[in-house]
């Protein structure tokens, strides 16, 4: 059994004071970084996505530029490529990161199944190469990107657990519905503490 944590874009655009701050982006920032300190040797890879959005378009409608944002498909200018909007909150360890994600370039893209690698390949390619069956997922934001990436692992086949502890989301009433839609797909909640234990 071979396990990954996906990162999902802990960046500062969607931390407290980002173009789409999510309160407690920052403690979850913090808290992925302490779990990754405590137990170097839970996870086989570590993969992070980040949100990569041209600077010249609209990304396939992804950016309400012709009218208000509905925070629902349409978002405010974020995560725009090259900028510091787009780049790793700084409490987040990058160090520890095995690959990392890039998604949304010139599209809507919210699951790290939709981004490609470094290397240029997508995540199921990368997950099947290394015999990745485990899957724990943490970041931001509950309820869209952390959702859609969860639903993409298990719908591949994966294990998928949340590490309830270590997501934060746009809306509390979403957040709680995407955690319950999780759990009645398959995946297993738990917290950050249980993730040596149970390995």
């Amino acid at each position: 059994m071979s396990r990954a944590l996906f990162i999902i874009d802990v960046q500062n655009d969607f931390i407290e004071g980002g173009a789409l701050g999510v309160e407690g982006g920052t403690a979850v920032a913090e808290g992925i970084s302490a779990l990754l300190a405590a137990h170097p040797d839970a996870y086989d890879f570590v993969i992070a996505s980040r949100d990569w959005h041209d600077p010249d378009n609209d990304n396939g409608g992804h950016f309400a530029t012709d009218a208000e944002p509905d925070f629902e498909s349409t978002w405010p200018v974020h995560c725009v490529a090259g900028t510091p909007g787009a780049d790793y909150h700084d409490q987040l360890t990058t160090e520890a990161i095995d690959f990392h994600v890039r998604k949304g370039q010139g599209q809507p893209a919210y699951s790290i199944y939709e981004g490609t690698t470094e290397e240029g390949g997508t995540v199921h390619e990368l997950l099947d190469a290394n015999g990745i069956t485990e899957v724990d997922v943490a970041g931001l934001a509950t309820d869209y990107c952390v959702r859609a990436s969860a639903l993409d692992a298990i719908e591949h086949g994966r294990h998928v657990r949340i590490l309830t502890d270590l997501v934060a989301g746009v809306s509390p009433d979403a957040s709680r519905a995407a955690i319950a839609e999780l759990a009645h797909a398959g995946a297993d909640l738990i917290t950050s503490d249980l993730v040596e234990r149970e390995r």
